[in-house]
Protein backbone atom coordinates (compact mmCIF):
# COMPACT_ATOMS: atom_id res chain seq x y z
CA UNK A 1 0.00 0.00 0.00
CA UNK A 2 1.26 3.64 -1.17
CA UNK A 3 2.19 5.75 2.10
CA UNK A 4 0.52 9.00 1.21
CA UNK A 5 2.70 10.58 3.61
CA UNK A 6 5.84 9.52 1.94
CA UNK A 7 4.41 10.31 -1.71
CA UNK A 8 5.51 13.85 -3.60
CA UNK A 9 3.25 13.59 -6.09
CA UNK A 10 0.30 14.07 -3.66
CA UNK A 11 1.84 17.45 -1.91
CA UNK A 12 -0.53 20.05 -1.81
CA UNK A 13 -0.18 23.32 -3.76
CA UNK A 14 2.01 26.17 -2.10
CA UNK A 15 0.42 28.45 -0.17
CA UNK A 16 1.62 32.16 1.56
CA UNK A 17 2.48 29.93 4.71
CA UNK A 18 4.60 28.03 2.61
CA UNK A 19 6.57 30.33 0.64
CA UNK A 20 7.42 32.86 3.74
CA UNK A 21 8.89 29.45 5.38
CA UNK A 22 12.68 29.47 5.05
CA UNK A 23 13.38 25.97 6.56
CA UNK A 24 12.14 23.19 4.45
CA UNK A 25 12.05 21.28 7.32
CA UNK A 26 8.87 23.36 8.48
CA UNK A 27 6.90 23.56 5.23
CA UNK A 28 7.49 19.59 4.58
CA UNK A 29 4.66 18.62 7.67
CA UNK A 30 2.35 21.34 6.09
CA UNK A 31 1.94 19.58 2.97
CA UNK A 32 2.50 15.87 3.62
CA UNK A 33 -0.49 16.27 6.63
CA UNK A 34 -2.55 17.85 3.52
CA UNK A 35 -3.27 14.05 1.89
CA UNK A 36 -5.97 13.01 1.14
CA UNK A 37 -8.56 11.10 2.97
CA UNK A 38 -8.56 7.81 0.61
CA UNK A 39 -5.15 6.96 1.26
CA UNK A 40 -3.90 5.10 4.62
CA UNK A 41 -1.36 5.33 6.92
CA UNK A 42 1.58 3.37 7.67
CA UNK A 43 0.26 1.34 11.08
CA UNK A 44 2.54 0.41 13.91
CA UNK A 45 1.84 -2.45 16.18
CA UNK A 46 2.94 -0.37 18.94
CA UNK A 47 0.76 2.86 18.63
CA UNK A 48 -2.27 2.80 20.83
CA UNK A 49 -5.79 0.95 19.76
CA UNK A 50 -7.19 3.03 17.04
CA UNK A 51 -4.44 5.10 16.29
CA UNK A 52 -1.65 4.93 13.39
CA UNK A 53 2.16 6.12 13.56
CA UNK A 54 2.99 7.99 10.32
CA UNK A 55 4.62 11.04 9.19
CA UNK A 56 7.50 11.33 6.60
CA UNK A 57 9.56 8.90 8.09
CA UNK A 58 7.73 7.19 10.38
CA UNK A 59 10.51 4.51 10.80
CA UNK A 60 12.46 6.83 12.95
CA UNK A 61 9.55 7.51 15.00
CA UNK A 62 8.02 5.21 18.00
CA UNK A 63 4.85 5.62 20.01
CA UNK A 64 2.55 3.80 22.66
CA UNK A 65 1.04 4.03 25.75
CA UNK A 66 3.21 4.63 29.23
CA UNK A 67 1.73 2.17 31.45
CA UNK A 68 3.92 3.92 34.68
CA UNK A 69 2.26 7.05 34.18
CA UNK A 70 -1.58 8.76 34.20
CA UNK A 71 -2.93 12.03 34.43
CA UNK A 72 -6.17 12.52 36.19
CA UNK A 73 -6.82 9.42 35.88
CA UNK A 74 -6.41 8.62 32.36
CA UNK A 75 -3.48 7.20 30.87
CA UNK A 76 -1.20 8.91 28.75
CA UNK A 77 0.35 7.75 24.92
CA UNK A 78 3.58 8.99 23.84
CA UNK A 79 5.45 9.68 20.50
CA UNK A 80 9.50 9.92 20.89
CA UNK A 81 11.94 10.35 17.98
CA UNK A 82 14.83 7.71 17.75
CA UNK A 83 18.63 8.88 17.25
CA UNK A 84 18.12 8.22 12.80
CA UNK A 85 15.17 11.45 13.43
CA UNK A 86 17.47 14.11 11.84
CA UNK A 87 15.51 15.09 8.80
CA UNK A 88 11.30 14.85 8.30
CA UNK A 89 8.31 14.28 10.80
CA UNK A 90 6.42 11.69 12.52
CA UNK A 91 2.94 11.59 13.58
CA UNK A 92 0.62 10.01 16.29
CA UNK A 93 -2.97 10.09 14.01
CA UNK A 94 -5.96 8.83 13.47
CA UNK A 95 -8.81 9.88 11.14
CA UNK A 96 -13.03 9.67 11.21
CA UNK A 97 -15.73 10.09 8.85
CA UNK A 98 -17.32 14.15 8.93
CA UNK A 99 -20.61 12.94 8.59
CA UNK A 100 -21.54 13.72 12.80
CA UNK A 101 -19.95 17.32 12.35
CA UNK A 102 -20.92 18.04 9.04
CA UNK A 103 -21.51 22.06 8.72
CA UNK A 104 -20.58 22.55 12.03
CA UNK A 105 -17.22 24.07 13.68
CA UNK A 106 -15.45 21.96 16.42
CA UNK A 107 -12.85 22.10 18.23
CA UNK A 108 -10.03 19.52 18.91
CA UNK A 109 -8.47 20.32 22.85
CA UNK A 110 -5.58 17.73 24.29
CA UNK A 111 -2.79 18.25 27.01
CA UNK A 112 0.54 18.17 25.46
CA UNK A 113 4.02 17.58 27.71
CA UNK A 114 7.01 17.89 25.29
CA UNK A 115 10.59 16.93 26.03
CA UNK A 116 13.91 18.14 24.48
CA UNK A 117 11.96 18.91 21.02
CA UNK A 118 14.82 20.71 18.72
CA UNK A 119 12.74 21.25 16.12
CA UNK A 120 8.76 22.24 16.77
CA UNK A 121 5.65 19.84 17.59
CA UNK A 122 1.72 20.31 17.38
CA UNK A 123 -1.68 19.54 17.50
CA UNK A 124 -2.69 19.17 14.13
CA UNK A 125 -6.12 18.69 12.64
CA UNK A 126 -7.45 18.81 9.02
CA UNK A 127 -10.80 18.76 7.43
CA UNK A 128 -11.32 16.43 3.88
CA UNK A 129 -13.78 17.23 1.28
CA UNK A 130 -13.45 13.91 -0.98
CA UNK A 131 -10.19 13.81 -1.94
CA UNK A 132 -9.01 17.29 -1.45
CA UNK A 133 -8.11 19.12 1.91
CA UNK A 134 -10.76 21.57 2.80
CA UNK A 135 -8.88 23.47 6.22
CA UNK A 136 -5.59 22.26 8.05
CA UNK A 137 -4.07 23.69 11.08
CA UNK A 138 -0.72 22.24 12.91
CA UNK A 139 -0.01 24.61 15.11
CA UNK A 140 3.39 26.00 12.48
CA UNK A 141 2.07 29.40 13.57
CA UNK A 142 2.53 28.92 17.60
CA UNK A 143 4.56 25.56 18.02
CA UNK A 144 5.66 24.07 20.78
CA UNK A 145 9.65 23.69 21.25
CA UNK A 146 12.02 22.27 23.91
CA UNK A 147 11.00 21.23 27.07
CA UNK A 148 7.60 22.56 27.91
CA UNK A 149 5.62 21.04 31.03
CA UNK A 150 1.49 19.74 30.58
CA UNK A 151 -0.18 22.52 28.85
CA UNK A 152 -4.08 22.43 26.96
CA UNK A 153 -3.72 23.14 22.79
CA UNK A 154 -6.54 23.78 20.96
CA UNK A 155 -7.36 23.69 17.17
CA UNK A 156 -10.55 24.83 15.63
CA UNK A 157 -12.07 24.27 11.97
CA UNK A 158 -15.04 24.56 10.29
CA UNK A 159 -16.07 21.26 8.77
CA UNK A 160 -18.43 21.68 5.64
CA UNK A 161 -22.26 20.49 5.22
CA UNK A 162 -20.09 18.03 2.37
CA UNK A 163 -17.37 17.10 3.95
CA UNK A 164 -16.27 13.23 3.78
CA UNK A 165 -13.35 13.08 7.10
CA UNK A 166 -11.52 14.56 9.52
CA UNK A 167 -7.96 13.61 10.60
CA UNK A 168 -5.96 14.59 14.03
CA UNK A 169 -3.21 14.13 15.90
CA UNK A 170 0.09 15.37 17.07
CA UNK A 171 3.57 15.71 15.12
CA UNK A 172 7.16 16.24 16.35
CA UNK A 173 9.56 17.28 13.44
CA UNK A 174 12.94 16.28 13.64
CA UNK A 175 13.90 15.13 17.07
CA UNK A 176 12.30 14.99 20.59
CA UNK A 177 9.42 13.71 22.76
CA UNK A 178 5.68 14.16 23.63
CA UNK A 179 3.23 13.10 25.69
CA UNK A 180 -0.46 13.48 25.16
CA UNK A 181 -3.42 13.27 27.52
CA UNK A 182 -7.15 14.03 28.04
CA UNK A 183 -8.31 14.35 23.84
CA UNK A 184 -11.44 15.87 23.31
CA UNK A 185 -13.77 16.41 20.31
CA UNK A 186 -16.45 19.02 20.75
CA UNK A 187 -19.09 21.49 18.19
CA UNK A 188 -18.49 25.02 19.27
CA UNK A 189 -20.16 27.90 18.20
CA UNK A 190 -19.55 30.60 15.41
CA UNK A 191 -17.94 32.77 18.51
CA UNK A 192 -15.49 30.73 19.07
CA UNK A 193 -13.01 31.74 16.01
CA UNK A 194 -11.02 29.00 13.97
CA UNK A 195 -6.90 28.95 14.01
CA UNK A 196 -6.63 28.05 10.50
CA UNK A 197 -9.59 29.55 7.70
CA UNK A 198 -9.84 27.22 4.54
CA UNK A 199 -7.81 26.77 1.47
CA UNK A 200 -8.36 29.61 -1.29
CA UNK A 201 -10.29 31.63 0.82
CA UNK A 202 -9.27 35.00 0.29
CA UNK A 203 -9.56 38.45 2.21
CA UNK A 204 -12.22 41.28 1.79
CA UNK A 205 -9.84 43.52 0.99
CA UNK A 206 -6.52 45.17 2.11
CA UNK A 207 -4.99 44.71 5.28
CA UNK A 208 -2.27 46.41 7.25
CA UNK A 209 -0.90 48.55 4.23
CA UNK A 210 1.20 51.02 6.54
CA UNK A 211 2.71 47.78 8.78
CA UNK A 212 1.93 49.12 11.69
CA UNK A 213 0.69 46.18 13.52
Amino acid sequence: MRNIFRDPTRLWETRALIIVATAAGLAMPLAALRAPAKDQPFRSASAPQGWHLAGSNPENYETGVDAEAKRNGLPIAYLKSKPSATQGFGTLMQMFSAGKYAGQRIRLSASVKAEEVKDWAGLWMRVDVNTKAFALDNMMDRSIKGSVDWHEYQVVLDVPKDATAVAFGILVNKSGMVWLNNVRFETVSAEVPVTAKPFGETQTGPVNLNFEN
